[in-house]
C-alpha cells in the first residue's frame, strides 16, 4: 500500500490554528508520518481500496470554508494531496459540517456524494465510511475508506472502527498542539509576550548564518526606554510592568510582522532584528516607533482601590539605536563574533541616543 502526503511545509499551514504561518520546531512530533501510520492501520483493521486524511484550512476559514486532502492511499492518490474541497460538498463535507460519522453503502444512490474526485483520481468509488476528527470540541477534518475489499460494501462495526482511527488522529493533532505551545512559551517573555532573550540571541545567530551566504542585509535596533527608572521608583513595580506590557503592545502594533523578530531584551531594553530591509526602511519604521511610544497614554497602576491612576503621557520616551551588518559590521571571523559585534554597535548607538538627549535615532558609523 502506497500513501502519499501533503509536503510537510503545506501541512504545518494547516496545523496554523493561531492564523499565522510558522516553521515547525525540532522536537515537535512528526504529524505527516504520524497520519501516514493511522491512515495504514486503519486500512489494515478496514481492508479498502482507498482512503484519505482531510483537514480544514483555518487561515482561509474566513473567505471559503474547504477541506484539503493531506494523506491518501488508493488507485490515482498521488493527485490527492493539496486538492481542496468545499465543506459543502460531499461526503466528506457533510462529515465534517454535521459532526457524526456517515456511512454510504451506494454512493450511485448517494445525493451527497461528489464524482468530481473519482474524475479527478480516475477511481470508481462504489461504498464511502467517513468520521470527523474532532479536537477539544472544533473539528478539524475528516478521515474516509473507501471501497471495501473482499465484501460488497461497509458495515455499521466498521464505520465504529473508522470512530477510533479518527479518536487517534484527534489525539494526534492535540498533542502535536500541545508540543508546539509548549516550545512557544519557552521562546516568550513572561511579562511582554515577545520573544526573550534566549531566543533572540538564537535567531540572530541564524539569520547572521544567512546573510553571509546572501546578498540582502540585517539590521538590528535597540531600544532604551528614557525616565523609566525614574517612573519605577516613583510609583513602584507595579506601575513599571504595566508600562513595559504597553510598550510591547506598541511594538506589535507599529512594528511589521513579515522579516521581522522583536524580543525584549531585558529590563526596559527591546530589540529587533531586521531581515530583508533596507536600513532606510527601518530608520523609518523606528521613527514610527519613537513617536508611537511618545504619544502613547502611559500611566499609573492604583495601588488600592481609592487611589486613581496618574497620566503619564509625555514623560515617557525612547532612545533608538541601529546597526547595518553591511555597513557597520562587515565580514568577522565567525557568525557568533559577528552577531556579538553587532549587539555592540546597536547599543552603543542607542547609548549615543541617550547622550544626545534621549527621544531620538542614532545609527551607528560606518565600520
Amino acid at each position: 500500500m502506497k500513501l502519499h502526503l501533503l509536503d510537510h511545509r503545506h501541512l504545518n499551514v494547516l496545523l496554523g490554528r493561531e492564523r499565522k504561518q510558522r516553521a515547525p520546531d525540532r522536537d515537535e512530533p512528526a504529524l505527516d508520518l504520524m497520519l501516514k501510520e493511522i491512515l495504514k492501520k486503519a486500512n489494515q483493521f478496514v481492508p479498502s481500496e482507498a482512503g484519505s486524511i482531510l483537514l480544514d484550512d483555518p487561515i482561509g476559514k474566513k473567505e471559503r470554508e474547504e477541506l484539503v486532502f493531506v494523506a491518501c492511499f488508493g488507485p490515482g492518490s498521488s493527485k490527492l494531496p493539496g486538492l481542496r474541497l468545499s465543506i459543502n460538498t460531499g461526503i466528506a463535507g457533510a462529515t465534517y459540517l454535521s459532526g457524526k460519522p456517515y456511512l454510504s453503502k451506494n454512493v450511485k444512490r448517494d445525493k451527497m456524494f461528489y464524482a468530481k474526485i473519482d474524475k479527478i483520481s480516475r477511481f470508481s468509488t462504489r461504498s464511502i465510511i467517513c468520521a470527523p476528527i474532532i479536537v477539544e470540541n472544533s473539528i478539524y477534518g475528516v478521515i474516509e475508506l473507501i471501497n471495501r475489499k473482499g465484501k460488497p460494501n461497509f458495515t455499521e462495526e466498521e464505520l465504529k472502527l473508522l470512530e477510533i482511527f479518527a479518536g487517534y488522529t484527534s489525539t494526534l493533532i492535540q498533542n502535536v498542539l500541545d508540543a508546539r505551545k509548549h516550545i512557544e512559551l519557552a521562546k516568550r517573555d513572561g511579562l511582554t509576550g515577545l520573544y526573550n532573550d534566549r531566543y533572540f540571541h538564537t535567531r540572530l545567530e541564524r539569520e547572521v548564518r544567512q546573510v553571509r551566504r546572501g546578498q540582502h542585509d540585517l539590521i538590528l535596533l535597540f531600544l532604551d526606554m528614557d525616565h523609566f527608572k525614574g517612573v519605577n521608583d516613583q510609583f513602584g513595580h507595579l506601575t513599571g510592568s504595566h508600562i513595559l506590557q504597553e510598550v510591547g503592545d506598541v511594538l506589535r502594533k507599529v512594528v511589521p510582522v513579515r522579516g521581522t523578530t522583536v524580543a525584549r531584551y531585558g529590563g526596559d531594553e527591546f530589540v529587533i532584528i531586521f531581515s530583508q530591509t533596507t536600513l532606510e526602511e527601518v530608520v523609518q519604521v523606528a521613527d514610527r516607533i519613537r513617536t508611537a511610544i511618545k504619544k502613547f497614554p502611559f500611566s499609573t497602576v492604583p495601588i488600592n482601590e481609592k487611589a486613581k491612576a496618574e497620566t503619564l503621557q509625555g514623560r515617557l520616551t525612547c532612545s533608538i539605536g541601529l546597526a547595518s551588518l553591511k555597513k557597520h559590521v562587515g565580514n568577522g571571523t565567525s557568525n557568533s563574533n559577528i552577531r556579538h559585534l553587532l549587539i555592540r554597535k546597536a547599543d552603543a548607538a542607542m547609548y549615543v541616543a541617550k547622550d544626545q538627549g534621549k527621544d531620538r535615532i542614532c545609527v551607528a558609523p560606518p565600520a
